[in-house]
């Protein structure tokens, strides 16, 4: 059995689609939320993977949130380690910085708030080919960090996706959502809703009615695919 490091950052968070998936393929999750005080490894030899969920806060956040800066400073640690990362919106941002890209809000102050387009590039066996309408809930953006492969653009935000080195991917969008989670969000944080980019909550259901099962089919694929990678390097 695989053993995944699953980092989040409330206490509320959940894992949705992506822990569902892991677990179908006989993962265990090892959740843990620096953000309450839980602690992260200090090596990685008991664990064959690490996902880094999204939040609230921001990768910039390290002068002010010791969390923050802890992840910063450990994410390198599972680089070394050559262990399969997946960072998604927040997780991907701090991979980003890691790898010395700039992390910054829109300069119109746009967000990403509900289902968007984006554009898989034609890079050979590029796995997010033939995805299109993805999951969003974001302010800022990433930097392509020198070295990494993208992997896809948007309209607004032109970095969605990335891969560093043959394992290690970052995607600005939320693959693991569920229906329960967008109405979780949206009521919880409909404040969001008002400014411009966001869905109204509606019409992110529909959107996920249209959308969702092909999002779930192509994270089927991609999660295998990840644990047990064979692309080169670059």
């Amino acid at each position: 059995m695989k053993k995944i490091l699953v980092i989040t950052h409330q206490a509320s968070s959940e894992t949705g689609l992506v822990g569902q998936i892991l677990q179908a393929e006989g993962c265990w999750l090892d959740i843990r939320c620096p953000a309450t005080g839980v602690s992260l490894p200090d090596h990685l030899e008991a664990h064959d993977g690490v996902v880094i969920f999204g939040g609230p806060m921001s990768a910039n956040d390290d002068t002010t949130l010791p969390f923050i800066r802890d992840e910063l400073n450990w994410i390198p640690l599972v680089l070394e380690a050559q262990k399969p990362f997946l960072g998604i919106c927040l997780g991907a941002q701090m991979l980003a910085r890691v790898l010395g890209a700039k992390v910054a809000p829109h300069p119109d102050d746009w967000r990403e708030i509900g289902y968007a387009t984006i554009q898989p590039t034609p890079h050979q066996a590029n796995p997010l080919a033939g995805l299109t309408h993805v999951y969003h809930w974001h302010k800022e953006g990433f930097e392509l960090p020198q070295d990494a492969v993208l992997l896809a653009t948007g309209d607004h935000f032109a970095n969605q996706a990335f891969r560093y080195g043959s394992s290690a991917y970052g995607l600005q969008f939320h693959p693991e959502i569920t229906q329960s989670m967008i109405d979780r969000w949206t009521t919880e944080a409909a404040d969001q809703l008002d400014f411009p980019g966001a869905q109204p909550r509606e019409c992110q259901f529909q959107a996920h009615d249209h959308h969702g099962v092909s999002v779930a089919t192509w994270l089927q694929q991609f999660l295998p695919q990840w644990l047990s990678p064979s692309l080169p390097d670059q």
